[in-house]
């Protein structure tokens, strides 16, 4: 008789919200509906860097663990970026996910979660990098943005790209329109991108990531 497969273990995600946890809500929603194994991942813990969001009743309405590391509460940058890598090991997490995660990580988080921390970006990197990709982006005349699903490294949305995806502009749009629009996008981007990377695997060479 031959042996059953063995079903691969699903990874592990930690993800990080800043506010409503729509993006949260994409992966809860896609891995309810496909199943954990299906998926490839399951969220083991939600962190937030405020209290009192969207993002973590979101969690807690399903029972996910959560956790709170607040700047404030720490005496400096690089302490409070301890606490938060410390935070998020104590979920032994396979990929980070930032889904609208409003905080520059440092040096400690990345070399723990440095080439595991997945974010999104609301334009096709390397353009309008920074807090204002929108506005950046209808204020040059683009005629196309989009979306950037891309790993973190220690600039600012400079890490290796993963996928992206395109979005016209349309005469119309002012930087709330358009945004809607690009979020859209951006949450079936970033599903099916974390899906992917814990189903079947990847590696990094250079500034290119190859999904198995």
């Amino acid at each position: 008789m031959a042996a059953k497969p063995v079903a691969k273990q699903a990874k592990r995600l930690v993800v990080l919200v800043s506010g409503s946890g729509t993006n949260l809500q994409a992966l809860l929603d896609e891995i309810a509906a496909t199943g954990t194994e299906a998926y490839g991942a399951e969220v083991v813990a939600v962190g937030a860097d405020r209290e009192g969001i969207e993002g973590l009743a979101r969690a807690e309405r399903v029972g996910i663990p959560t956790f709170v590391c607040r700047v404030k509460d720490h005496g400096t940058r690089e302490e409070w970026d301890t606490a938060l890598a410390e935070a998020v090991s104590a979920h032994e997490p396979d990929l980070v996910v930032s889904a609208g995660f409003m905080k520059i990580v440092g040096k400690e988080f990345l070399a723990r979660f440095g080439g595991r921390f997945v974010n999104t970006h609301p334009a096709l990197l390397p353009s309008f990098p920074g807090a204002h990709g929108v506005r950046d982006a209808l204020a040059y005349g683009a005629r196309v943005t989009g979306c950037t699903v891309h790993f973190v490294d220690d600039g600012v949305d400079t890490g290796p790209i993963i996928a992206q995806g395109v979005v016209e502009v349309r005469d119309e749009d002012d930087e709330s329109a358009l945004h809607e629009r690009i979020k859209e996008v951006e949450r079936r981007l970033l599903v099916d991108v974390v899906g992917r990377l814990a189903r079947n695997g990847y590696r990094i060479e250079g500034r290119k990531v190859v999904i198995q």
